[in-house]
């Protein structure tokens, strides 16, 4: 009987002890966007991602668990405007055809508050990956969760603008990444 008492409060200490896991929700892409701002000839101007895909497990009740791979189809950003679409997936830009995805990986992530939140991971544009934190909102009601994030990179130090477009004279260095994404429990 001692041996039975023992093997249960053995049990209930582990599955205590154990770390929560995070919610997998799965992303609406109808009702979500991923954007991108600078400014060019002293002109701001923005863009979006058509096709990106994002797997994320996150808990705002645990966010020391949650894990987000983003993955961007570099080909895919348009600006609405036929030389800019025309020249953001060529060579001196987003080099589509040799780096045909950027990627954003978040592995950590802190609470700051309210319905703010950090996640600190890596962004991967062409051959360069650099250490990100983007600060971000996060709404859940039920089984749905809206979450709108601002991230400013220099796009140089992702060799993004080469060539002649290398210096920020004309087309500005500061771009900023918005994310506005609608996504439901699995």
């Amino acid at each position: 009987m001692n041996a039975v008492r023992t093997l249960a409060a053995a049990l209930s200490l582990a599955v205590l002890s154990s770390p929560a896991f995070a919610a997998d929700w799965s992303v609406d892409s109808a009702k979500s966007q991923l954007k991108f701002s600078g400014i060019q000839a002293g002109a701001p101007f923005s863009g979006k991602f058509g096709k990106w895909d994002a797997e994320i497990s996150f808990d705002p009740a645990n966010p020391a668990g949650g894990h987000v791979l983003v993955s961007i189809d570099a080909a895919s950003a348009a600006t609405g405007d036929a030389q800019k679409d025309e020249a953001l997936p060529q060579s001196d830009w987003f080099n589509a055809k040799s780096f045909p995805k950027a990627k954003f990986e978040a592995k950590s992530f802190k609470a700051l508050g309210g319905d703010r939140f950090e996640a600190a991971g890596s962004l991967t544009i062409k051959d360069v990956t650099k250490d990100v934190t983007l600060p971000f909102t996060l709404q859940v009601s039920g089984d749905q969760a809206h979450m709108t994030g601002h991230l400013e990179i220099q796009r140089t130090d992702y060799h993004v603008g080469e060539g002649a477009w290398a210096a920020t004279t004309f087309v500005g260095g500061a771009v900023g990444i918005d994310i506005d994404l609608t996504a439901k429990k699995k």
